[in-house]
């Protein structure tokens, strides 16, 4: 029953903070329960006699009567206000999830619009110059390395020595700037990547000193090292689903350029030592440092054309930096549409969901305060820290399994392509050294008197001769050696020798003038009354010797021949999918590896080395298609350098266990290679299959 001496009053009931309710009152004004300021002032007395008898019971009952509301009441409306905001808040957590579940999906849905055209086109020549130049980089050690041990006397130890730091230097590369491109963006990366290696290598080519050359290949293998995973990650980004299979493997073919380039240039000039020139005595310039030079045009190339390209629209999504993406993300769509003749398309995006980022108020707070260095160290610090708080998010049970997987796999494949790698030529080249063994010409208990040998000796074995009175003078010693022989009254002049030693030898009155002949040339040797003139101190090129032209056309040829599986792998790659790709490309590079076995000659050698690189060219680019496709935007590029150290360190095992059967037997490190072929063959078909993913 309505009050009567209540007029047109509305208790509103709104929810507040922590479920409390506000009673407002529409006419009459005042604040605080309406029935205190519209009833009539009543005298103590009335009041008192009103009241007086009643318990608690009635008077809450009255007060109801009069428009309070019970307590019972308000504790239940609170308990509704509590429930009904625990799930708004739950709906606004969904929500924010659903959102940074709708990037991928509207991501890939404006790189559709954006269309694929010139722009990616302009991208994929920059980026496939960076790879050449990371495969450039990968044959210039062994090219240059027979002239380059003799030019600064490197040891046999040192020799191996500089092979072994430059993969450990693109090991580490791969692994640092694999987890830095996540953190600080893949142009930036690949700026620094390719600078590094251009200014070590430009010091390289005139470094004269065996210390210096190492240091400076470090540095340069350190910067290259971590290209391959910056440009697969890069370029993946601006590539929608049903491109992204084919155009990556058709970057692939890059490498394989950067090897017929160094194979090229190396044929055609390292030979030619007068292409070279010295500046004094200290200061020389050979031919091979000159090759180093011209190896260096695909990174500075590559440099340039990085400079005026965006960065990667989908990191700057990653990290919150809207406005930029969608600048870029225009950029793309006007570029490819205008190219295609409908510059009047308009970029319809307005609105791009980006993950929700923290920002690390750590490093806000510090940029105001402190030194510049200590601003710079908390930067880096904390970088240091996110990168490996990135690489340790790779364990996660989600990634886990397949990520091992993955793991074996590159390992048995670089473990055999590699070590074969290094088989092929040494086998080449051990073959062609015992047919030249084969040939030599054994001279024993020969004596010779006042003869004058003006022509050239050449793969010959000397044993217990005597030389009396003889000159040698003006001519070449290539592959000889004296053993237990006798020089007495010998006079040597203007010699060049190669390869060429005296053993347990006695020589007596003798003079040796401008010869290269110095003392290790002479091992156990008895000298009495002997004379060195202006003897060739130091080490000396012979690039006849040094530079078999077979071994610059196996480079050129293996090379080349990866030719057809890159086209093949390249068509293939969306319509048959990545697992079929990698495993039947590494089973049949099994089966080419065991019929190794059945090679005798060096055509046999280089025509089952063509067969399995190109046989081999498709698991390597199904696995770098597989690995970018497989891992979150976050820790795509981290995860891609892990792999390609993975790679690395199977290279080093891969040489140092093939080269050490050169001579002894090929059973041992074929059947390695076939063995990892097929596990990991077969591994394989255990990846999950990513044609058809988008990237998350």
């Amino acid at each position: 029953m309505e009050d009567p001496y209540q007029n047109n009053v509305n208790q509103q009931y709104t929810e507040g903070g922590g479920g409390e309710y506000t009673y407002t009152q529409q006419e009459g004004g005042g604040s605080g329960y309406p029935y205190q300021t519209d009833y009539p002032p009543q005298e103590e007395d009335a009041r008192s006699d009103a009241t007086e008898g009643a318990d608690d019971d009635d008077q809450m009952y009255e007060g109801e009567y009069q428009g309070i509301p019970h307590p019972d009441e308000i504790k239940e409306a609170r308990r509704a206000a509590r429930i009904e905001a625990r799930r708004k808040a739950r709906l606004a957590a969904q929500q924010e999830e659903v959102e940074e579940e709708n990037l991928p999906e509207q991501y890939e849905s404006i790189m559709e619009d954006c269309g694929h055209g010139r722009f990616q086109w302009m991208l994929f020549v920059v980026l496939g110059l960076a790879l050449m130049a990371d495969g450039v980089d990968g044959f210039v050690v062994g090219f240059v390395m027979p002239s380059a041990e003799k030019d600064m006397c490197i040891s046999n130890a040192d020799k191996g020595l500089l092979g072994l730091l430059v993969y450990v230097a693109m090991m580490v590369g791969a692994l640092v700037w694999g987890g830095l491109c996540d953190k600080m963006g893949r142009r930036k990366c690949l700026i620094y990547v390719l600078s590094i290696d251009l200014v070590f290598s430009f010091l390289s080519c005139f470094a004269q000193s065996y210390g210096f050359f190492l240091f400076f290949r470090f540095c340069s293998g350190f910067g290259i090292g971590g290209s391959i995973p910056i440009v697969y990650t890069y370029f993946t980004e601006f590539l929608q689903m049903d491109k992204r299979g084919e155009h990556l493997s058709w970057l692939c073919m890059f490498w394989m350029l950067g090897g017929l380039y160094a194979s090229f240039s190396a044929w055609g000039i390292i030979p030619h030592y007068g292409w070279g020139f010295a500046i004094g005595s200290e200061f020389q310039m050979h031919s091979w440092r000159l090759f180093i030079l011209v190896c260096l045009f695909p990174a500075l190339a590559a440099l340039v054309g990085v400079v005026f390209m965006p960065e990667s629209p989908r990191f700057l999504l990653e990290n919150a930096r809207h406005d930029e993406a969608w600048m870029i993300l225009r950029q793309v769509h006007d570029t490819n549409w205008k190219a295609k003749g409908e510059p009047e398309r308009v970029f319809t995006v307005t609105n791009i969901k980006t993950p929700q980022t923290q920002e690390d108020e750590f490093i806000e707070i510090q940029s105001d305060t402190g030194t510049a260095f200590q601003r710079w160290s908390v930067r880096h610090m904390t970088m240091l820290q996110q990168v490996m708080a990135n690489i340790m998010s790779l364990s996660a049970p989600e990634l886990r399994l397949q990520g091992l997987f993955l793991v074996i796999v590159w390992f048995c494949l670089a473990f055999s392509y590699h070590g074969l790698g290094v088989w092929f030529p040494d086998m080449i080249k051990y073959m062609q050294y015992e047919e030249y063994e084969s040939k030599v010409k054994v001279f024993h208990r020969e004596r010779v008197e006042r003869f004058h040998f003006n022509f050239s000796l050449v793969n010959q074995l000397h044993r217990e001769g005597e030389y009396i009175h003889d000159k040698f003078a003006n001519i070449e010693i290539k592959s000889v050696k004296f053993e237990d022989s006798l020089f007495e009254n010998c006079y040597f002049e203007d010699i060049k020798s190669t390869n060429t030693f005296f053993e347990n030898c006695t020589i007596k009155n003798t003079v040796f003038y401008n010869t290269d002949l110095w003392q290790e040339k002479f091992k156990d040797c008895r000298m009495e009354n002997t004379t060195f003139l202006h003897p060739k101190k130091g080490c000396h090129l012979n690039f006849q010797e040094e530079n078999d032209i077979v071994i610059y056309l196996v480079s050129f040829l293996g090379s080349l021949a990866v030719l057809p599986g890159n086209i093949i792998s390249a068509l293939f790659m969306d319509k048959i999918g990545r697992i079929r790709i990698i495993g039947g490309s590494m089973l049949a590079s099994s089966a080419c590896t065991f019929l190794l076995l059945l090679s005798f000659s060096q055509g046999a050698v280089i025509c089952w080395q063509c067969l399995f690189y190109g046989a081999s060219v498709a698991a390597w680019n199904g696995l770098e298609v597989i690995s970018v496709e497989l891992y979150p935007s976050a820790k795509r590029g981290t995860a891609f350098g892990i792999l390609n150290g993975i790679c690395k360190f199977a290279a080093i095992i891969a040489s140092f266990i093939f080269a050490a059967f050169i001579g002894v037997t090929k059973i041992i490190p074929i059947l390695m290679a076939f063995s990892a072929l097929v596990c990991g063959g077969l591994l394989a078909l255990k990846l999950p299959e990513t044609r058809e993913k988008i990237l998350s």
